[in-house]
């Protein structure tokens, strides 16, 4: 038979079998999930579409496969599908081992007469590639592409410099107009500018704006990014040289700026000193006066913050009393930093007042289940158990649904402190929520085991003769004394 003639018979086929049986019994009998696939679907949620983990199974089960292979294949298979941006998004999530047979899915995707190629979509399989650091085949993807846009070139930059590669960045930026179609203009410079900030590649940004000065003139935006970007790197005096040249060539430096330059002289202070961290956090903050730079709400959080990790939860309070002062109010950093620290101090009446003041702050919409894990975390560090179990209530009556980790978390120091009992009770509670949790053998902290009362042996002294003369000696002397007394008695009588 001709192949041409078995590709048609084949999809005649799949069609009448796809209209014999559901989508879901279909998909089910017609893949074969590797080993890694089964590890994955195993933890996903039961919102994923099952079109997407039988589209993940046949990339992953075909790995090496050309990409043009795995393009027809899929054809045949899901012809009748029509993908969307969340489906295309769960099936590359769901096939972190596929490799570059992904293209073949997006060659799939780029045939299908239902579906057109968006920014979005886009920016997905640059996202992909870049975890894999495969940047070949993300160069393949996007010479090829033709919906590039700002998250698809916000996903390439930002995937170059996580993976420690700010020259491919740079150059990335100087041809992805001439290779991609991707716009050069200030935004653009911009994304660019801000990725290299944020991991600490500050010169290669640095050399970067200067080049390109006669181009893209630098705004203020920019130069706060720029020392923001040598504060993350830990270099203050780079940081403050490169804000004289700024003041010397007419810029402003804004608030930004100087709470970048705020943290790292924090940080700093905290690895060398921890005692000069007031003294040099108020050099920068007297800085700011003198510039006419106002303090806002973030100022007050990197210095409580900061105060906060070298445990001085006092100096803490009172800065966040004194907010008021400048004109500014907490937000829901302060309140979930400040918690976080009274509980750790153990301030625990302190620390349940302080959610209440959250709460009439209007910021209760922050207290969510990745907020009360992070106070549990810390209630049970300290040995807290008893008050845990009531923020752990507390989470509850707020509509926090618990998950896994929060019973896993209780359930272990129970069992640490050889309360097994109501281990067991909140193990049947997650459960009867149907989380998958499981009941291990929990190790008991040994302070905690009931000590069994040891009884005192008596011990029996062994006589010796000499013990015994010397006894007798004792003995025939209280009889002599006696014998002498009563003598005396009976004179005295006589006398009378």
């Amino acid at each position: 038979m001709p192949p041409l003639a078995s590709l048609q018979l084949r999809r005649l086929l799949l069609q009448s079998r796809s209209f014999s049986l559901s989508p879901s019994s279909y998909f089910n009998s017609r893949t074969l999930l590797t080993p890694s696939s089964l590890f994955i679907t195993r933890h996903i949620s039961s919102e994923t579409d099952p079109i997407a983990r039988s589209l993940s199974s046949e990339l992953l089960k075909e790995a090496e496969s050309d990409s043009l292979a795995v393009s027809q294949r899929l054809h045949l298979s899901f012809s009748h599908v029509t993908p969307t941006p969340n489906l295309i998004l769960q099936t590359l999530n769901l096939s972190p081992q596929a490799g570059r047979t992904v293209l073949g899915f997006h060659k799939w995707l780029s045939s299908n007469p239902q579906f057109s190629h968006t920014d979005d979509t886009l920016s997905y399989f640059v996202d992909y590639f870049g975890r894999r650091k495969d940047f070949k085949a993300t160069h393949d993807l996007l010479s090829a592409a033709s919906a590039t846009g700002p998250k698809t070139l916000s996903s390439a930059v930002d995937r170059l410099v996580r993976a420690g590669r700010p020259t491919q960045a740079v150059q990335f930026f100087d041809r992805m107009e001439r290779d991609y179609g991707l716009k050069r203009d200030r935004a653009s410079l911009k994304v660019v500018v801000e990725k290299l900030c944020s991991k600490g590649f500050a010169s290669y940004a640095e050399k970067m704006v200067k080049g390109l000065a006669n181009e893209f003139f630098p705004d203020e935006a920019t130069c706060d990014l720029l020392i923001r970007g040598w504060c993350v790197d830990g270099k203050l005096e780079e940081a403050q040289r490169l804000a004289g040249e700024m003041y010397r060539g007419g810029f402003e430096l804004g608030v930004g700026a100087y709470n970048s330059m705020l943290d790292c002289v924090c940080k700093l202070c905290r690895e060398k000193d921890p005692f000069r961290l007031h003294s040099e956090a108020e050099k920068v903050l007297v800085e700011m006066e003198r510039r006419g730079v106002p303090r806002n709400v973030e100022t007050f959080n990197v210095l409580i913050t900061n105060l906060c990790k070298i445990r001085k939860t006092e100096d803490a309070l009172g800065l966040f009393r004194s907010m008021g002062e400048w004109g500014c109010y907490p937000n829901e950093t302060t309140f979930l930093v400040l918690i976080r620290s009274l509980y750790q101090a153990a301030r625990l009446e302190e620390g349940d007042e302080m959610i209440d003041r959250m709460r009439s702050a209007g910021y209760g919409e922050f207290l969510d289940k990745k907020a009360y894990y992070q106070f549990l975390k810390i209630l049970c560090g300290v040995e807290r158990v008893d008050h845990a179990l009531s923020v752990f209530a507390m989470m509850k009556a707020d509509g926090c649904e618990p998950g896994v980790k929060t019973y896993d978390l209780l359930m272990g120091k129970l069992g640490a402190h050889n309360r097994v009992d109501r281990a067991n009770a909140l193990f049947n509670e997650a459960q009867s929520r149907g989380l998958p949790v499981i009941l291990k053998d929990y190790a008991v902290d040994p302070r905690y085991l009931k000590k069994k009362k040891k009884k005192k042996a008596v011990k029996v002294k062994r006589t010796f003769m000499r013990h015994k003369c010397t006894r007798v000696r004792r003995v025939h002397k209280e009889i002599n004394m006696l014998c002498v007394v009563k003598r005396l008695k009976m004179q005295v009588k006589r006398k009378i």
